[in-house]
C-alpha cells in the first residue's frame, strides 16, 4: 500500500504540468479508480487542501496518503502521509534542479518554445474543467454533468453571500480582499447553512 501510495503520486507529480489546479482531474481519476476514496471525500479534502497553509497538490497528497495508510493518528497513517508527500515532490524536484541547470541553454531551442506554448492552453484547460466540475458537483450535489439535478440552496446561498461579501469589501476597502476572510466568512456560513438549517 505505501509503495503504491508513492508510485501513484510519483507518476502524478511527473505528468501533471501547470500545478496543482491542473493535477486535481488526473488525482481524482487516479483516487476513484484505486478505490481510495469517494467523489463527495475527495471534494472534502480539496476543500481542506486549499483553506490550509501550503500548496494544493502537496496538501491533497498528505491527506489522501495518511487516510489510506492506516486509522488516523497511527505510525501507518503518518507513513502513508509521508509516502504520498514524498512522491509528489520528488519529481518537481529533481525537473527544477536539472532546469534550473539547463534553462538558460534549453530556451534557445524552438521545440522548447513550442513545447512550453502547445502546454499553456491544455493547463488553463484543466484549470477550468476542474473549476467547472467542482461548481456542478457542489451546486447541484451530484457526480457528474448526466446525472440529474438535485439542487443544493444552502451551497449557492453561500457562493451568492461570499461573492457579494468580497465585492462590497473590495468597494468599502478599496483593495482587494484576504482569501482568508472569504474563507473564514464561507466556513461560518457553512456552519449556519449545514449544522443548524
Amino acid at each position: 500500500m505505501f509503495f503504491e501510495l508513492f508510485w501513484t503520486f510519483f507518476k502524478l507529480g511527473a505528468l501533471t504540468f501547470g500545478g496543482g489546479y491542473a493535477m486535481i482531474p488526473i488525482l481524482t481519476d487516479e483516487v476513484l479508480a484505486h478505490g481510495w476514496l469517494t467523489a463527495e471525500e475527495i471534494l472534502n479534502f480539496i476543500a481542506v487542501a486549499e483553506s490550509t497553509p501550503g500548496p494544493i497538490a502537496i496538501n491533497m497528497a498528505t491527506f489522501i496518503g495518511a487516510s489510506q495508510g492506516g486509522v488516523p493518528g497511527t505510525i501507518g497513517s503518518l507513513f502513508g502521509a509521508l509516502c504520498a508527500t514524498f512522491g509528489v515532490i520528488l519529481p518537481s524536484f529533481i525537473i527544477i534542479l536539472l532546469i534550473a541547470s539547463l534553462i538558460t541553454g534549453l530556451m534557445r531551442f524552438a521545440g522548447v518554445k513550442a513545447f512550453l506554448n502547445g502546454v499553456r492552453p491544455v493547463v488553463v484547460g484543466l484549470i477550468i474543467g476542474t473549476a467547472i466540475t467542482i461548481f456542478i458537483t457542489v451546486m447541484f450535489s451530484i457526480d457528474t454533468v448526466y446525472m440529474p439535478f438535485n439542487f443544493d440552496w444552502r451551497a449557492i446561498s453561500i457562493f451568492g453571500a461570499v461573492a457579494i461579501f468580497n465585492f462590497v469589501l473590495k468597494k468599502c476597502t478599496k483593495k482587494a480582499v484576504s482569501p482568508i476572510i472569504l474563507i473564514m466568512f464561507s466556513a461560518i456560513l457553512g456552519v449556519l447553512f449545514y449544522g443548524l438549517i
